[in-house]
């Protein structure tokens, strides 16, 4: 990655969101200070990344910065859970034998207190956020001379992202549900929200929702024969999964895993079994309502199910079109610094992802919203424009940084990762062994794509999210809040009607149902009364938001049927 030496001019344009001039929970910054608490323990689990010192799995205290709004009194806050890059192996040299190496991992990055994670932890919780920025295990053998090794671990590597970050998940709403919800969170909203190799963690997460999609990835891309990929004699003589539940623990981190030690010296008699995976909180929920990747791949786009038979969190990605470490829509994941490139597996980027999304019906509230209330920016229009050819179709849930040429290499972009920034300059190439890569230290350059990313997720988090407050916000960008209207909708929650009524003299004019999705489900014209009850029918369960129109404007109501 080349420093950056200039602003791309398209960063200069305002969103027309950001012309709200009222400071709104959730889409503007309202508190000034947070407070951090720093290297909570969210859980423990076992890292390979000191196997070869130890021989075995060891226990890793899974580890995150939680960052809230100072001097606020809310406590039913969406949390987002940030996830690091590193390329799943440390930034700083682990071996306790060597010095301390930065870069170790062949980027710029791979801590919690990374520049670019402490910007937007700190950011969203000045909008109203709970924030964790979490750490996770690292450890796979990307320079394995054979190609099956190092797609194996990369897929090990990457199924142990989703637990941990299922876990991080379900701690919070143990902590919500048995410790008196310290953090202030409201369970029902939750965001995973990840940078680079984090945005690996978190689309994977999002999407591979089932094991037996690993076994089942395109051209069995997932599964091998280990004894002959390998040579070891005591491995399985079979094509089996490169991932094993009862060796790699269930998906979300809540059954133990356990893989045998063997002695090929001794007839491949078991030495001992190696606990790769302990269980942490479980009878809780590992669900979430969002994901968001800078960079990242998923793992295979399968794994996308169509929403009307299994409904996958709303996505938001953001990504350079000809990243050279991630591919924008389909190609082979090669091992980042080195020399020769490494190719590992082919995966899916942020472009084909966000298109498959789309026609799988998972981006309907997205879609819906923008139809209606937040439109295509007129900068993401622009930066799609910019696009490569092949590549200009907007997608709704989709900002494409389209990055100057590097001027040492015109094929690639002079940035893969512009939101980026450290006082770490980087490393040297060694000719036949890595190819070195160099780091922006200018935060003034990577700032105003920041400013980009949290303008564009703000308020699709709002719709994503349900939060009623900032969708009003939004929604009065068309059309007028009625600020002094009270109005009550009972009971809520509710089984078979609600009563919405306003203060006597308000009259309601028409009344609109808006499903989770943002799609209208019942329309109510000429109620000319400051009462309405609303029949549910055959309305499915769930949240809804009804917007009730007076003269003077709308007011809206959440209202849940059971």
């Amino acid at each position: 990655m080349k420093k950056l030496t200039f602003l791309l001019l398209l960063m200069s344009g305002c969103f027309a969101l950001s012309q709200i001039s009222a400071q709104t929970r959730y889409l503007n910054q309202v508190f000034s200070d947070v407070t951090v608490t720093k290297n909570v323990t969210y859980g423990v689990n076992a890292t390979i990344l000191y196997q070869s010192v130890f021989g075995e799995a060891v226990p890793q205290q899974l580890l995150m910065d939680v960052y809230t709004p100072a001097s606020d009194t809310d406590t039913n806050r969406p949390l987002v859970l940030y996830f690091h890059t590193g390329n799943f192996l440390p930034f700083k040299n682990p071996d306790p034998t060597s010095p301390v190496q930065n870069g170790f991992n062949g980027s710029c990055g791979g801590q919690t207190n990374d520049s670019a994670a402490v910007e937007i932890c700190t950011r969203l919780a000045k909008m109203g956020y709970v924030v964790a920025s979490c750490d996770y295990r690292f450890g796979w053998l990307p320079t394995s001379t054979i190609p099956e090794v190092r797609r194996y671990t990369l897929i090990n590597a990457a199924y142990r992202g989703v637990q941990d970050a299922s876990t991080a998940i379900r701690y919070f709403r143990k902590t919500q549900d048995v410790d008196g919800n310290p953090y202030g969170i409201d369970p029902a909203k939750v965001v995973l929200f990840g940078q680079g190799t984090g945005g690996y963690v978190s689309l994977n997460t999002a999407l591979l929702d089932d094991y037996n999609k690993i076994p089942l990835a395109t051209n069995g891309k997932f599964v091998w024969n280990p004894r002959t990929a390998t040579g070891n004699p005591c491995a399985p003589d079979a094509i089996i999964p490169m991932v094993i539940q009862q060796v790699n623990g269930d998906l979300y981190g809540t059954a133990v895993g356990q893989s045998p030690i063997t002695d090929p010296m001794n007839g491949c008699a078991i030495i001992k079994v190696d606990t790769l995976c302990y269980v942490n909180h479980p009878g809780y929920s590992s669900d979430f309502n969002l994901a968001v990747n800078l960079g990242g791949a998923l793992g295979d786009s399968s794994w996308i199910d169509n929403a009307l038979q299994n409904t996958q969190p709303t996505l938001l990605s953001f990504q350079v079109p000809n990243d050279p470490f991630a591919p924008y829509t389909s190609a082979v994941l090669t091992v980042p610094g080195q020399d020769p490139p490494l190719q590992v597996v082919e995966v899916q980027g942020a472009y084909l992802v966000q298109e498959l999304m789309e026609a799988a019906g998972n981006q309907n509230v997205l879609l819906n919203a923008n139809d209606k209330y937040l439109d295509l920016q007129t900068n993401q229009l622009q930066a799609f424009a910019n696009s490569p050819a092949g590549l200009k179709t907007p997608k709704a849930g989709l900002y494409p940084f389209v990055m100057p040429p590097d001027p040492d290499d015109p094929q690639l972009p002079i940035s893969s990762a512009p939101w980026e920034w450290t006082s770490f300059p980087g490393l040297p190439p060694i000719p036949g062994v890595t190819a070195g890569f160099e780091c922006n230290t200018d935060k003034s350059t990577a700032i105003p794509y920041i400013d980009t990313i949290i303008r564009f997720y703000a308020p699709r988090a709002c719709f994503a999210l349900g939060l009623q407050g900032c969708i009003d916000q939004v929604l009065s960008n068309k059309e007028p809040i009625a600020q002094n209207i009270q109005l009550t909708a009972a009971p809520n929650p509710a089984i078979d009607q609600v009563i919405l009524r306003a203060e006597a003299g308000n009259t309601i004019l028409s009344v609109q149902v808006i499903d989770k999705t943002g799609r209208q489900v019942s329309m109510a014209q000429s109620v000319n009364n400051d009462v309405y009850t609303f029949r549910r029918n055959n309305l499915p369960a769930g949240h809804y938001i009804f917007k009730v129109n007076f003269k003077e404007g709308f007011v809206t109501k959440m209202v849940v049927f059971e």
